[in-house]
């Protein structure tokens, strides 16, 4: 039998974000938000997604309030609201904060050699499991590579989030096996711990 049921539809959702004090400048134009700070600014465009972004100043407390809305629509399309919240939360962050993801280099038997190319904007990979081939790999604008001072421990740094991870997953992806055992085999590059920069979680 088909299902007779009716869709639910959602009248309205809305997500409302308050606008951290240390954010110096926020502007609209669209679904377009860029978002000022002390380490710089962030563009983000969400014309993928059926929403209205509004900004409103509180005259009373002083405060900026950025709503992300969404009406007369199904249940499941309107996950999307809660979601560029997050995305515009951490925008709010990169722009304060920044973050900062923390990977080392595993080997076992094969010393895995790094180096950092360009005042970090590269990082070149050699002898992953005797291999004469190098891996070079490119940052993305914004983000860094740095050596902490640790031994095979290397930080990557950035404003925009998805940029740093990005960064993080093409260096694990250039040494990693396909015709092993992952189980036994674990010669790469991973990532041990991340988050806003001073304030980075173990996984």
């Amino acid at each position: 039998k088909k299902n007779t049921r009716m869709p639910v539809v959602k009248v309205c959702v809305r997500k409302t974000i308050v606008v951290p004090a240390g954010v110096t400048k926020v502007s609209i134009r669209g679904r377009r938000i860029t978002v000022e700070g002390p380490r710089g600014t962030l563009n983000r465009n969400f014309g993928h997604a059926q929403v209205q972004l509004t900004k409103r100043k509180n005259r009373l407390t002083g405060k900026v309030y950025i709503t992300v809305e969404k009406r007369m629509s199904r249940k499941k399309k309107c996950s999307v609201v809660k979601t560029i919240g997050g995305h515009i939360n951490n925008m709010f962050i990169g722009v304060q904060k920044g973050f900062r993801y923390k990977m080392k280099l595993v080997y076992a038997h094969f010393p895995i050699n790094a180096t950092v190319k360009n005042d970090g904007d590269s990082v070149e990979l050699r002898n992953y499991i005797g291999q004469k081939h190098i891996h070079s790999i490119k940052m993305p604008a914004g983000v860094k590579i740095t050596e902490p001072g640790a031994k095979d421990e290397y930080w990557i740094e950035g404003n925009d989030l998805e940029d740093v991870s990005h960064a993080a997953s093409a260096i694990w992806q250039s040494c990693r096996v396909t015709d092993k055992d992952i189980r036994k085999f674990l010669d790469g590059v991973y990532v041990y711990a991340k988050g806003v920069m001073g304030e980075e979680r173990p996984l």
